[in-house]
């Protein structure tokens, strides 16, 4: 069984990007990196806004599901990066192998994007 490691982003400021920070689209979530405030202590944060899920029950349920898919790739994510996690609305009738497959599938295309800007 795997354990969450990683502490969430709480603070407003903290879920800033620039504007030309690496990011990744998919049908359930688009998926941001900053580099993290203290090395090797990286974040995530999830973000649901009620614009996109009217109800609080669907807002919960979309970053319930988005935890348990990045509980299971945490594997795949840097220690020196906060990742910030858009949820989109087919989140909510995601299938739990599948949404684990395509996180893995974004964050190693994210993982790729980095190492491309980091070379340059």
């Amino acid at each position: 069984m795997w354990a969450m490691k990683r502490k969430t982003i709480r603070n407003h400021k903290d879920f800033l990007t620039q504007y030309d920070s690496p990011r990744v689209f998919s049908p359930h979530f688009i998926i941001k990196i900053k580099p993290a405030k203290i090395p090797g202590d990286a974040r995530y944060g999830l973000i649901a806004t009620k614009k996109t899920f009217k109800l609080a029950v669907w807002r919960n349920r979309a970053k319930r599901v988005l935890r348990d898919w990045i509980a299971y790739n945490e594997d795949l994510m840097n220690p020196d990066l906060d990742y910030i996690f858009i949820l989109r609305e087919p989140i909510i009738n995601a299938v739990r192998d599948e949404g684990r497959l395509e996180m893995k599938k974004q964050l190693n295309k994210m993982s790729k994007i980095y190492s491309h800007n980091v070379s340059k």
